[in-house]
């Protein structure tokens, strides 16, 4: 069921009565705003904006959603491709003139090399868990060209969390990373399976990247908790 693929075809359809609901284990309930998906570079925030900046040679955008990045850069004279595991996804972007896309997930895919990957909007999130995301930078790392670069957007959320008052955080379930939530879709009354996603502090990645061979850079905080960083193969 590819509920997130529908609703950006419908979106672009000029089909557009509501966005897409989230529930997260995190006991919120959430939306996304289709025409949020859709938006161009001056409507993007700060962050994006300065991935977008600093992307250089060929690209690879992950979880591509609609194609907002990959057209921007296209337009840039950029060699650029979306990949998303979306087949609705991958439609809109090919009906909105996206020339190189993939539709597979990213653990699938090791067809090419490039010099910037993006993951935008939290990709790194597709890691799912913390105990995956070793995997997970390894496979990206695999993708690279030499001195290539890997910019990716994540949060830290600890602020969801109540505070004590010698502040520290009270965490109810402290056996796992308190970035790692589960999530369900609806839209229209369909309601997808429950996936897990991982917003990742900034200190927990640097150490993951060590781990792994690879260097981590903080390139720029955001005004939430969020932050830009740049990873790259240790030389």
């Amino acid at each position: 069921m590819d509920i997130f693929g529908q609703a950006l075809l419908d979106y672009h359809s000029n089909n557009y009565t509501e966005d897409i609901k989230t529930y997260s284990s995190l006991d919120e309930e959430d939306s996304i705003p289709l025409p949020y998906l859709f938006r161009d570079f001056k409507e993007m925030p700060p962050l994006e904006q300065k991935a977008l900046k600093l992307a250089t040679g060929k690209v690879l955008d992950v979880g591509c959603g609609a194609g907002n990045h990959v057209l921007y850069l296209q337009k840039k004279g950029f060699e650029t491709t979306g990949l998303d595991a979306s087949k609705g996804a991958i439609k809109v972007c090919n009906l909105r003139g996206v020339e190189h896309t993939v539709n597979k997930k990213i653990l699938a895919y090791s067809e090419s090399k490039f010099d910037t990957i993006l993951l935008l909007m939290n990709g790194i999130g597709l890691a799912g868990k913390l105990f995956d995301l070793g995997t997970f930078l390894n496979h990206l790392k695999s993708l690279l060209n030499p001195n290539g670069q890997i910019l990716l957007d994540s949060s830290d959320i600890i602020y969801m969390f109540d505070q004590d008052e010698d502040g520290g955080f009270w965490i109810p379930n402290s056996e796992n990373y308190y970035g790692e939530v589960t999530f369900t879709m609806e839209y229209k009354k369909q309601k997808s399976e429950p996936f897990y996603w991982l917003y990742v502090d900034f200190n927990t990645l640097q150490n993951a990247c060590l781990a792994n061979g690879m260097n981590c850079e903080l390139v720029i905080s955001g005004e939430h908790y969020d932050y830009l960083a740049k990873l790259s193969n240790r030389q």
